[in-house]
């Protein structure tokens, strides 16, 4: 009966994306929320899923961290913990087989309705929340994983344990993302590799999956997301907003 009632909560949604890195700190959230942001600018409709339980960064990069619905303000529907928390600061100290009763909450008690995409953000690593969703979705037939990675080494062998992860659980993998991939001048748009480059198409080569593209560091971005401004709606012919609706445009073919 539980298993039905899941599968009917997921018929309403045609596909679902999962971002996942074997690495913090790589711009998960970031790649999740601008993508979502790329999908919605496009008409599509959809929802954004922060399992990030610890970590929940995706209201504040969509500015409605201070707000108790789950919609924002560019019809975007978005679930996370940060709007069950009394404080923005308050430290999320939970054991695995509450993080995982959360997370089967969100997709099932959620009133996600109909939706194109949903994107989910996860945390870094391989645990238990990553476990659980693939075990909520396994029977969803249009589900693919993004894989988050930056150029430097350091990250790429992390990242390389995420592509393992995928395989064994039969998750698909749709393609790799190069975050942080060069840094954007602000005067005269130059671009320098500061962390090198080339990490994500190394990847790409290596486990023959597709390469969908590199963002850079753009300093506008980092500001938007600081302050919730929808950076691809309103900065629509930077570098980064362009190579988004590139990387969009190869999913959905």
């Amino acid at each position: 009966m539980q298993e039905q009632l899941f599968s009917e909560k997921l018929s309403h949604i045609k596909n679902i994306i999962i971002v996942l890195s074997g690495k913090g700190g790589v711009g998960k959230s970031t790649v999740s929320c601008q993508l979502a942001l790329t999908l919605a600018n496009m008409k599509y409709k959809v929802g954004i899923l922060d399992v990030d339980i610890c970590g929940p960064s995706v209201p504040g990069i969509l500015g409605v961290s201070n707000k108790e619905i789950v919609q924002s303000q560019d019809e975007l529907k978005c679930m996370s913990i940060g709007f069950l928390l009394k404080n923005k600061d308050d430290a999320v100290i939970w054991r695995g087989p509450k993080k995982n009763s959360m997370i089967k909450q969100f997709i099932q008690d959620v009133c996600w309705k109909e939706l194109d995409f949903l994107i989910i953000d996860t945390p870094p690593g391989t645990s238990d929340e990553h476990i659980t969703l693939a075990e909520l979705l396994r029977d969803f037939k249009n589900i693919n994983s993004i894989i988050v990675t930056t150029p430097q080494n350091v990250s790429t062998i992390d990242v390389s344990r995420e592509i393992n992860f995928c395989k064994k659980l039969n998750i698909p993998i749709r393609g790799i993302i190069e975050n942080m991939s060069g840094y954007v001048c602000p005067c005269c748009k130059e671009i320098t590799f500061i962390f090198g480059s080339g990490g994500g198409q190394k990847l790409s080569n290596e486990y023959n999956i597709p390469f969908l593209g590199s963002i850079p560091i753009e300093p506008e971005l980092a500001n938007a997301e600081d302050n919730g401004i929808n950076y691809i709606k309103n900065f629509s012919n930077s570098v980064t907003s362009m190579q988004f609706t590139n990387i969009v445009n190869i999913i959905l073919n």
